[in-house]
C-alpha cells in the first residue's frame, strides 16, 4: 500500500508538471454582431466577444499562438501578468515589439511569477483592445489554499462599451481633427448592453443564482475611456483581491473600477428569490466640460428557483450608484482598499522621481483643428507628449543598441515647478515636448514616483495609470498639489496599501507608489484612458541587467515579428 501510494503521488506529480506549460490558440478575425439595432464587423478572438477565459495555476508559463487573419496590425498584452525577464512577450505596440502583420503569426510566452487572482489579457495596438479581450483565471497551486472561503461558483463579468460605428474609423478621426474622439454609444457587461438600449432587450446579461451559495465574481474594466461604478441591488459585495493580489476583505455596497483594473469580487446570494435584481454599471466623470458616454447598462441577478416563473409578476430591484461627478465617492472605494499581507513595503528610497500628467495643446495652422480654440490636442508627462516609434520597437533598439530610435532624458522632476492645480496658468505652459524619452534604472533600485495631476486645460480627468512588468505599493494619495519642500511620507500608509498595476491620480491630485526595479527589460507605463495614451501621456521604463545569470534578459524569441 506504501507503494501504491507513492507511484500515485508520482503519477499526479508527473501530470501536474506537464500542464503547466499550456498551448493556446488565439485567431484574430473580423466577425459580424449585432448590437443597438445595426450590424458590423468587430475583431475577435475565436470569433468570440469578449475573448476566451484563460486559466492557469500560480507561476506557470503558457504559450499563445497569435494568429492574424484580420486585415489590420495586433499585438497583445497580458495585463497585470509581469513577465520576469520576458519583455519579449509584453506586447506594446512599437515598445517592446513590432507588430503582427496580417496573415502572420506570433507565439507569446507568457510567465506567470506571483499573480494570486485575476488578471487580464487585451490587445495593445490602437484602439483594438475595444472588442479583443479577455479575462485570466490565476489559482493557487495545490496544496496551497485561498486565503478566504472557496467559493461555491465563478463568474466573469467584463465591463466595456459599444460604438455604432467602426472603432478604426473612430480613432482615424479624432486623430486626424485634433479634438476630442466620439463617446461609445453603450456601455456593456459581458458584451450584452442590456434593455435600457435600443433592440437591447433580448441582449441583457443574466446571471443565476442559486440561494444560500457564494460566488466570485472575477470583473475588469475593459472599457477605454471611462472609469465606472458598478453595483447590484440589495447585495453587498466582498472584495478579496485587486490587479492579481489578495486583498484584506473589503464589504462595499458598490464599486469604483477604472480602465485596466480587475477586482476579485465575492457575492453572497441571500435574498428573496421572487425577484430580480439589476446589477448596473454607469460613468464616474470628475469634470463636467468632458462628454462621456452617461448611459447606464443594466443586467439580471436572478434565483434559479424563480427562472421559470412569470418575468412580468416578478418584481424588481434597481441599485443606488453613486451620481456621475461624485469624486468623494470614487476615492473613498479606492483608499479602502488594503493589501493582505503587512510589512512589505520597501522603506529606503533610492531613486525618487516626481512626474505630472497633463493635457496639452498644439497650434494648429489657421486655428483649423479640433481642439479648443481650433488647436490640437495632446497629453504629457512632465511636459514631454510621446512619440512612439514607427519603425522599430524600443526594446529591440535597446537590446541591439540601435541609435536614434530614443533618447534617455525623461526629467526626474517637472522642467517647471508651478501650482500644478491653479485656476488659471499661463499659455506657454500648454505647449508640451514632443519626443521619445525613456527612464533607465539601475537593476535592484528602489523607486518611488509621485504622479502629479494638472488643470492644464481644464484639468482633464482622473488618470488610471498602468506600469508594465511591475506591481507597485500605493503608498500615498492626495488632493491638490504634493508639497515637493516636505517628505510627506509621515502621511503614507507604508503598512498595507494596497499591491496594484494600474493606479488612479485624481483630477488635480496625486498619487504615490513605490516598486523594485528587479525585472530587467523595456516597460511602458501610460494612462489607461486610451485617448490620453493615443495623445502621448506615456513614459518608458528601463531596468538595466544586474549581475546574476537570473537578472538579465531573455534573448529574444525567434519569430519575434519583423520591423519594416
Amino acid at each position: 500500500m506504501p507503494h501504491s501510494f507513492f507511484h500515485i503521488f508520482l503519477i499526479s506529480l508527473f501530470l501536474y508538471n506537464n500542464c503547466i506549460a499550456s498551448h493556446y490558440t488565439f485567431t484574430i478575425k473580423e466577425t459580424p454582431y449585432t448590437k443597438l439595432c445595426s450590424t458590423k464587423k468587430i475583431l475577435t478572438v475565436n470569433d468570440q466577444f469578449p475573448g476566451p477565459i484563460l486559466k492557469v495555476h500560480k507561476s506557470d508559463t503558457i504559450y499563445v499562438k497569435v494568429r492574424n487573419r484580420a486585415s489590420e496590425n495586433i499585438t497583445m498584452h497580458w495585463h497585470g501578468v509581469e513577465q520576469p525577464r520576458n519583455p519579449w512577450s509584453d506586447g506594446p505596440q512599437y515598445i517592446t515589439q513590432c507588430p503582427i502583420r496580417p496573415g502572420s503569426d506570433f507565439v507569446y510566452k507568457v510567465i506567470f511569477s506571483i499573480e494570486d487572482a485575476t488578471v487580464w489579457w487585451h490587445a495593445h495596438s490602437s484602439w483594438t483592445r475595444a472588442t479583443v479581450h479577455g479575462l485570466i483565471f490565476v489559482y493557487p497551486v495545490p496544496p496551497k489554499s485561498l486565503p478566504f472561503p472557496k467559493p461555491d461558483h465563478e463568474v466573469p463579468l467584463i465591463l466595456g462599451e459599444w460604438w455604432k460605428a467602426d472603432v478604426r474609423e473612430v480613432v482615424e478621426e479624432f486623430l486626424t481633427s485634433g479634438g476630442p474622439p466620439n463617446v461609445s454609444d453603450a456601455l456593456t457587461i459581458n458584451g450584452h448592453p442590456g434593455f435600457l438600449y435600443p433592440c437591447s432587450k433580448s441582449d441583457t446579461y443574466e446571471l443565476a443564482v442559486e440561494k444560500g451559495k457564494t460566488y466570485r465574481i472575477r470583473m475588469v474594466n475593459a472599457v477605454m475611456n471611462v472609469i465606472l461604478f458598478f453595483a447590484i441591488a440589495n447585495h453587498n459585495l466582498t472584495i478579496v483581491a485587486s490587479d492579481g493580489h489578495y486583498t484584506k476583505p473589503l464589504n462595499v455596497t458598490y464599486i469604483t473600477i477604472s480602465p485596466g483594473e480587475t477586482l476579485d469580487v465575492l457575492l453572497h446570494a441571500h435574498k428573496n428569490p421572487k425577484r430580480i435584481y439589476h446589477m448596473a454599471a454607469r460613468a464616474y466623470s470628475s469634470n463636467p466640460n468632458i462628454e462621456f458616454d452617461n448611459t447606464t447598462t443594466i443586467g439580471n441577478l436572478r434565483y434559479i428557483s424563480s427562472s421559470k416563473a412569470n418575468t412580468s409578476s416578478l418584481s424588481e430591484s434597481y441599485p443606488n450608484l453613486p451620481y456621475y461627478n461624485d469624486t468623494s465617492a470614487a476615492f473613498r472605494f479606492f483608499t479602502k482598499i488594503r493589501s493582505l499581507y503587512s510589512g512589505q513595503v520597501p522603506v529606503k528610497i533610492s531613486r525618487r522621481i516626481l512626474t505630472t500628467v497633463s493635457i496639452n495643446l498644439l497650434m494648429c495652422p489657421d486655428n483649423s483643428c479640433g481642439g479648443p480654440n481650433g488647436s490640437i490636442l495632446r497629453a504629457s508627462m512632465n511636459n514631454i507628449s510621446f512619440v512612439t516609434p514607427s519603425h522599430v520597437d524600443i526594446l529591440k533598439a535597446y537590446y541591439y543598441h540601435i541609435k536614434g530610435v530614443y533618447g534617455t532624458r525623461f526629467p526626474t522632476f517637472p522642467p517647471l515647478i508651478f501650482n500644478f492645480t491653479a485656476e488659471d496658468q499661463p499659455l506657454f505652459l500648454l505647449t508640451p515636448r514632443l519626443a521619445t524619452e525613456v527612464k533607465v534604472f539601475k537593476f535592484g533600485e528602489v523607486v518611488e514616483i509621485v504622479i502629479q495631476g494638472t488643470s492644464l486645460v481644464g484639468g482633464g480627468l482622473d488618470h488610471p495609470m498602468h506600469l508594465h512588468g511591475f506591481s507597485f505599493y500605493v503608498v500615498g494619495i492626495g488632493f491638490g498639489n504634493y508639497n515637493i519642500s516636505e517628505n510627506p511620507s509621515s502621511k503614507y500608509n507604508l503598512k498595507n496599501p494596497p499591491y496594484k498595476n494600474t493606479a488612479t491620480v485624481p483630477r488635480n491630485g496625486w498619487i504615490a507608489i513605490r516598486f523594485i526595479a528587479d525585472n530587467p527589460g523595456v516597460w511602458f507605463m501610460h494612462c489607461h484612458l486610451d485617448r490620453h495614451q493615443s495623445w502621448g501621456m506615456n513614459v518608458v521604463f528601463i531596468v538595466k541587467n544586474g549581475k546574476g545569470p537570473n537578472q538579465q534578459i531573455l534573448p529574444p524569441p525567434r519569430d519575434l515579428p519583423p520591423c519594416y
